[in-house]
């Protein structure tokens, strides 16, 4: 059985939330508190945290943050009171996977969590890849360039060792969400952007160019000759 927490102050959405997805079959526990929220998630396995960014003592930044940190990969779904682009930049950079703006549906929410799910699954390297100066090791969830380790998020690592795999192939965005994501990914395709221009900031400064060019029109490709 998938477990899911919610860490989020509203009593009503808590409640729905907890009704609607023990129906579905999932495990539900919830903290309406950010620290007593962030220390579940720390000392407790879940399959995915739905995380809201104001809460009382700790706010959702700050938790991802802090999850991300201590090498915490569960899924994260961001929930915002309203769609500011800059808290949404934000969450993602801090290794959110996801976000919903409120007031959402729930047959929307549950896409989005299916897809978290799957996807996880899905993105996992299955062994230690190595091209040019890239080397990745799932197992210990350490990426290298050169002898430099590069701290990655979740993502981040899997779109590292999809172009490590697909070495010298141009990859479309579609083909990132549809392999990395889910075909029926309902979020903003734009995404991708956000992740590679992550990956670029860390990786960039190791190497005499730049690692990830940009085909215009067609998509992406991992220079591993740099």
């Amino acid at each position: 059985m998938f477990k899911i927490l919610i860490i989020e102050d509203e009593e009503a959405l808590v409640a729905a939330l907890k009704r609607g997805l023990s129906a579905e079959g999932y495990f539900v526990e919830s903290s309406s508190n950010g620290r007593e929220g962030y220390l579940l998630a720390s000392e407790k396995h879940f399959d995915l945290i739905l995380l809201d960014i104001l809460l009382p003592e700790m706010n959702g930044f700050e938790i991802c943050e802090e999850l991300r940190k201590q090498g915490n990969l569960t899924p994260v779904l961001m929930l915002t009171a309203q769609g500011d682009e800059l808290d949404i930049a934000e969450g993602l950079d801090l290794g959110a996977d996801d976000y919903l703006v409120k007031p959402f549906s729930f047959v929307v929410l549950m896409s989005r969590i299916r897809s978290l799910i799957r996807r996880t699954k899905r993105g996992s390297i299955e062994q230690t890849t190595a091209f040019g100066l890239f080397l990745l090791d799932p197992d210990a969830h350490r990426a290298f360039c050169g002898e430099v380790e590069i701290v990655l998020t979740a993502k981040e690592f899997a779109i590292l060792g999809y172009f490590l795999t697909h070495p010298r192939s141009v990859i479309s965005k579609r083909e990132l969400l549809d392999e990395l994501w889910d075909m029926n990914y309902m979020g903003d395709p734009n995404i991708v952007e956000v992740y590679i221009r992550r990956l670029r900031q860390k990786i960039d400064p190791l190497l005499r160019a730049p690692a990830i060019e940009t085909i215009r029109g067609v998509g992406y490709r991992l220079n591993v000759d740099v």
